[in-house]
């Protein structure tokens, strides 16, 4: 399958929640396992032992696996509550810069709402909350690369989600602004 033009040069966003799935999240495990080592490109470690109802920190992957074989409960991050949610959105539509959020909330917050919504309370409002902060940063987003300037970029607290989104135009419209800079004026 040939991919659109525009995600040549981005990862997908499925690549990117293959990415976040090697984040450590906590889970209540429902089974006794012992401790299991992985080799892993990014994590090297062991996980476990998993003993009821004690908690235990995995990655992300192993977590969603977990839950969907009904052998745990996956704990959501702090930041994946109605109450951070809604600060933080107060707080983007607010102010001018990007408010501080997980580099990988997006991806996270999607693979557990997919797999674990029963885990997360108030499900439906956290992802309603998601979709407004998405659109109010995606919105800075776009004002803020009309203000673009080749000599200087800073956007800091950016996440990978929305880097991602914005790196095919950003490229294009850099190397213009490198080769208007460059060329002499034509008076």
């Amino acid at each position: 399958m040939a991919l659109p033009q525009s995600l040549r040069t981005s990862v997908t966003p499925l690549e990117l929640e293959l990415i976040a799935s090697e984040h450590l999240v906590e889970i209540v495990p429902l089974i006794t396992m012992e401790k299991t080592a992985f080799i892993s490109v990014r994590i090297e470690g062991a996980y476990g032992p998993l003993r009821p109802p004690a908690k235990c920190r995995v990655p992300l992957w192993m977590a969603t696996n977990l839950k969907l074989k009904k052998k745990c409960h996956i704990v959501p991050p702090e930041w994946l509550s109605v109450d951070f949610l809604q600060e933080r959105l107060t707080r983007e539509t607010s102010r001018p810069e990007f408010s501080k959020l997980p580099f990988r909330f997006a991806e996270i917050a999607k693979v557990i709402l997919d797999v674990a919504s029963d885990d997360v309370q108030n499900a439906d409002k956290i992802k309603s909350l998601l979709k407004d902060l998405r659109e109010a940063r995606q919105a800075k987003s776009r004002d803020g690369l009309q203000k673009l300037d080749h000599s200087e970029l800073s956007l800091p607290n950016l996440c990978s989600m929305e880097i991602n989104e914005i790196r095919p135009f950003f490229i294009q419209a850099m190397g213009i602004l490198t080769q208007l800079v460059r060329e002499p004026s034509a008076e």
